[in-house]
């Protein structure tokens, strides 16, 4: 049964609209990446070799160009919408520089470079992670005042909703106390609704907001939010357990020793593998109705797809580990 159900993924579902839309050029985005948090001649030497280690190794950039394509989809003008992109990428950096800090994962490699807790100093990290804080909220205010008046308090109200106590900062605090809950599938779920879905819910959902999404809208994106937020924490769950560093370009097999919550550990290998694929299929029935309403947010199924081919080059690794495991 495992292995037809995602030798089907691996098959069966493509991009959801005629014509595939190609990603946009990653270039400025890299760009405004790296120069998007002002360095003044002012700022200590040792403060700005540790920005300049962050801004200068930016990563894939597939969320600011997903959270871009979104915003303009929904009539925001391009300049507010790459300020809201590059916002909240700094916003995903600074929770992975906390998250790599030895009081939290202990980790030694990030996008194929040292961590800046290794090569600055956990104060270094900190304090690079808190500037970044700093500038995505004022970008964001600037798209916001950018947006429609009658917009505004809910995407606020959202935005503190999804990085404050009821989301991100709430699930990194119930992830770092796993050891004291139950190692099980409703836990891991729990925790991943927490730290992953809510960036994944910025990503697609803030941008609709600003842009006067209907609700109706609103609603399937949030849905989609939440079945490819936790698919994506399950296959970074398997790439922890069998891939090396890297493959991963970035400190894996941290799950198990520092007893953290992992869906393949927690509900075996080819229980989470289901899971996943069941998440997949789910998304899809929900892009499917997204895409009737708003067509172009066509876009979206290159993301979709971006998680089958991380899904299936996870369950290849089981299937070199672990018997009985098959793509």
């Amino acid at each position: 049964m495992l292995e037809s159900f995602v030798n089907r993924c691996n098959t069966k579902i493509r991009v959801m609209m005629d014509e595939p839309m190609e990603v946009s050029e990653s270039r400025p985005f890299a760009q405004a990446y790296s120069t998007g948090l002002p360095l003044p001649p002012t700022l200590d030497p040792h403060f700005e070799e540790a920005l300049l280690h962050v801004l200068d190794n930016p990563g894939s950039l597939v969320r600011p160009l997903i959270v871009f394509q979104v915003a303009t989809a929904y009539g925001l003008d391009p300049v507010p919408a790459k300020d809201l992109a590059i916002a909240l990428e700094y916003f995903h950096t600074a929770s992975l520089l906390f998250d790599d800090l030895p009081c939290m994962d202990d980790a030694k490699e990030r996008r194929d470079v040292p961590c800046v807790h290794i090569a600055y100093g956990e104060a270094g990290a900190i304090l690079t992670a808190l500037a970044l804080i700093n500038r995505a909220y004022a970008l964001c205010w600037q798209t916001v005042l950018a947006s429609p008046r009658e917009r505004q308090p809910l995407a606020l109200t959202y935005l503190e909703q999804c990085l404050g106590t009821e989301g991100l900062l709430n699930g990194q605090s119930l992830d770092l106390h796993y050891s004291t809950l139950p190692h099980n599938r409703e836990t891991t779920e729990s925790i991943a609704r927490g730290k992953t879905v809510s960036l994944i819910r910025l990503t697609l959902v803030l941008p609709a907001i600003l842009g006067g999404a209907s609700e109706r809208e609103i609603q399937l994106l949030e849905r989609i939010a939440l079945y490819w937020g936790l698919g994506y924490q399950m296959v970074d769950d398997l790439k922890d357990v069998f891939e090396s560093t890297l493959e991963a370009g970035k400190t894996v097999a941290r799950d198990l020793l520092l007893d953290r919550p992992n869906a393949a550990l927690a509900m075996g290998v080819p229980g989470a593998i289901l899971r996943l694929t069941r998440f997949l299929k789910l998304g899809d029935i929900t892009l499917r109705q997204l895409l009737r309403a708003r067509p172009e947010m066509g876009f979206l199924g290159k993301l979709r797809n971006d998680l089958e081919e991380e899904l299936v080059q996870a369950t290849g690794n089981a299937s070199a580990t672990v018997p009985g495991v098959c793509r």
